[in-house]
């Protein structure tokens, strides 16, 4: 760029100086601060070229209306990954981070047409069903026992300890896991989340879904997996497997992030301190300004064309920058004018989240019920040292390191965990339940009943 040009320069770390530049949307420095990445990137117009890992290129569309045309055209614009032309052709390397994320699965996310209508809808009827009483009540007795675990010790970590817990014993208890199945569940996420043995994890988690799918075949229950399984939709059970893993993972990591974005929000601006409803408004401000998934919503054109003024060809893969549309120019007007909840953090069309109510549901919970319990809560740490996760689609802290006033036990201290009997006899489940630290998800169940 020369001297005279207005475009804004790249960010420290950015290599996109020239034309044709890629910005890329991993390393320390976009953790650090996606929205310098994206006002540079509004030089380019309603969509810039990225890298979204080592030799991964995508389109982003960071514009708001152009984001809103992508998600609503599901004729020119497809979510099959099958359709990816760089990883047909070889081009995305066996070990690429990103792959895990974006590579097909048998489950509405990745369908079109009839066949997503057909899972969608499934998925959206038995989600629907979901009773909020029940939900606000399990999340609050989760909520209890994180709390309980560390109450005593006037400090924790409001991210491990905390956010990145409760939404997968949430939705266990939803999903009427039993115990060695559940703890299995935990296992398997988690270690797909960390990046621990992802592999092996995520071998865990669909060897326990099938189980799960297996028992609610013989004694179904009240509970999302039952549902599911009894639609008229009629799910093999190879789609309830892959539905079930669907929601389980693709529910937990954005829930982990608002949960956690938002206390970040409220322990960072004082402002909320002195005016009613301040956590509905700093979830609000948080869906806005730091939306848990960043960039995501994979498409794929179908043939070649003309889109934004940007030329693509059949097969690209082009992401919606959630994070950019919603803080663009375009956007700023509406949300002043008191539209609070026209952000896309819960993207739009025909595959906006289907949860987005459960969710900020369970969130609000989650918040309200630890400022309850800890009223005096507040950051340990200057707030300038906390670290943002990298990569290009999450948005989420490492650690939210917090201190308070200790509290007591309102209940016994969980026993130690006694071991859980096999659905099955077999050599898989007690692999899992070596690694799985304890099963966390006994550990819950059996300090529910004391």
């Amino acid at each position: 760029m020369d001297a005279h040009t207005p475009a804004p320069v790249p960010p420290p770390g950015c290599p996109a100086h020239g034309s044709g530049g890629r910005v890329p949307l991993y390393g320390p420095e976009f953790a650090a601060d996606p929205q310098a990445y994206y006002a540079f990137m509004r030089h380019y117009g309603p969509t810039a070229p990225v890298e979204i890992a080592p030799g991964v290129e995508a389109t982003l569309v960071t514009d708001y209306q152009a984001a809103l045309q992508l998600l609503q055209d599901s004729g020119t614009f497809r979510k099959d990954a099958r359709r990816w032309r760089d990883f047909n052709e070889g081009r995305i390397p066996a070990d690429s981070p990103v792959a895990p994320v974006l590579a097909y699965r048998p489950n509405c996310m990745f369908a079109d047409g009839a066949e997503h209508l057909r899972l969608r809808q499934a998925v959206t009827d038995s989600m629907a069903r979901v009773d909020s009483r029940r939900l606000s009540h399990t999340a609050e007795q989760v909520s209890d026992y994180l709390i309980e675990q560390f109450g005593a010790r006037g400090s924790a970590d409001l991210l491990g300890d905390y956010a990145k817990q409760l939404p997968l014993f949430v939705f266990n208890e939803l999903f009427g896991c039993p115990a060695d199945i559940g703890d299995r569940v935990l296992f398997g996420i988690s270690g797909m989340f960390d990046g621990v043995n992802a592999e092996k994890a995520m071998g865990v988690m669909f060897g326990a879904l099938g189980e799960l799918v297996a028992q609610k075949r013989a004694r179904p229950g009240e509970d999302v997996t039952s549902w599911l399984m009894d639609h008229q939709a009629r799910l093999t059970d190879e789609e309830m497997v892959h539905q079930l893993a669907l929601l389980m993972v693709a529910g937990n990591e954005p829930l982990r992030n608002l949960i956690g974005n938002t206390l970040h929000r409220l322990l960072t601006h004082d402002a909320y301190a002195h005016r009613g409803g301040l956590i509905d408004e700093a979830l609000d401000d948080t869906l806005w300004e730091n939306p848990p998934m960043q960039n995501l919503a994979a498409h794929y054109p179908a043939a070649d064309m003309e889109f934004a003024g940007t030329k693509l060809q059949a097969g690209d893969l082009v992401l919606v920058s959630f994070a950019a549309a919603n803080t663009g120019p375009a956007l700023t007007a509406a949300r002043q004018a008191g539209s609070n909840r026209a952000h896309l953090a819960w993207s739009a069309g025909p595959h906006a989240c289907p949860s987005k109510d459960p969710a900020r549901q369970i969130t609000v919970t989650a918040v309200e019920n630890l400022l309850n319990r800890l009223p005096d809560v507040e950051l340990a740490v200057p707030e300038d040292t906390l670290a943002w996760r990298p990569g290009p689609f999450n948005r989420g802290l490492t650690t939210l390191p917090a201190r308070f006033t200790p509290v007591e036990s309102v209940r016994r201290a969980a026993p130690e965990p006694r071991p859980a009997a096999p659905a099955h006899p077999g050599p898989a489940p007690a692999a899992a339940r070596k690694g799985e630290r304890g099963g966390l998800w006994s550990q819950f169940l059996n300090w529910l009943i004391k």
